[in-house]
């Protein structure tokens, strides 16, 4: 009778919640790609997006990205990586005027892994809220695209934010990153960060050393800095191939800050009959 009794009193204090089990929280990596897919000039010849747009789709499916940073993307290249891509999610606007008009720095994502908070862009400029502002000395108008997003997995929110700095204006490219490090800290609410992006910049440049100064709180790091892993070229820029190997620079770049553990780095400088993906080499990293 006194076991019973006993039994009892656990079933009722477990059904009330007093008895609780340890949960585990599931970390699944992520697979994050910055990648400029050329925008679609016809004087490209046999570059030409037409010719690429099925090999540039199909290697964000090969390498499984989760969270990808475009740039360079005109709306019918927007329109034919959406028809390929149906697993994803896009935010972003043309930066020309806020709608479809322009380059974007669209930003993808996984449907069915992530939901999305919130997201919204702004432009490199002293006028970041106008669209279509020109910023500084900049030769083009450079806009930034956010999110922040649940991992469905974890259950963890993150803020991930894509662009493109200027590639002319040097006061755009310095001022551009700064704009960057503020909007971020404010939009990030403290979440870890992911920013991807052609920076026009290379490692030894001011304006990555500013991005990644360690004296600045509101600093982000290179993934590749960070990595165990590091594979391909010290470069992402190659002009289809047209630049001499030794004179190649790295500017494409992917960041991370509060809390993002790094595991992999790779950039994917791969050709398929002599023809790569863009004339930019998309750069890949795995963080947790």
């Amino acid at each position: 009778m006194k076991k019973i009794a006993f039994l009892s009193v656990l079933i009722f204090a477990a059904s009330c919640g007093e008895v609780k089990q340890k949960q585990t929280v599931v970390s699944e990596p992520i697979n994050v790609m910055s990648f400029n897919i050329r925008y679609d000039n016809p004087e490209d010849s046999l570059d030409n997006w037409e010719f690429r747009k099925e090999r540039a789709a199909t290697a964000i499916l090969f390498y499984d990205v989760d969270v990808l940073g475009t740039q360079e993307v005109l709306h019918n290249q927007l329109g034919d990586l959406k028809q390929r891509l149906p697993e994803y999610e896009v935010v972003g606007v043309g930066r020309e005027d806020g709608k479809e008009k322009g380059e974007y720095s669209a930003l993808w994502y996984k449907r069915h892994r992530f939901d999305l908070l919130d997201s919204g862009s702004f432009w490199l400029s002293e006028t970041p809220e106008i669209p279509g502002s020109k910023g500084w000395d900049g030769a083009c108008e450079r806009i930034a695209s956010w999110a922040k997003l649940k991992d469905r997995t974890s259950g963890k929110d993150f803020f991930a934010l894509n662009t493109h700095l200027d590639h002319v204006g040097v006061v755009a490219r310095r001022e551009g990153v700064s704009l960057i490090l503020d909007r971020v800290s404010q939009l990030s609410g403290g979440l870890p960060v992911i920013v991807t992006g052609d920076f026009n910049s290379e490692p030894d440049s001011d304006v990555i050393r500013h991005v990644t100064d360690p004296a600045n709180p509101k600093h982000l790091t290179d993934a590749r800095l960070l990595a165990p892993v590091v594979y391909g070229p010290a470069w992402s820029f190659h002009d289809f191939g047209r630049i001499p190997y030794r004179n190649r620079s790295l500017i494409d770049y992917i960041f991370v800050g509060n809390g993002f553990k790094v595991l992999k780095y790779g950039v994917l400088a791969e050709t398929e009959n002599d023809s790569f993906l863009s004339d930019h080499a998309p750069v890949l990293v795995t963080v947790e």
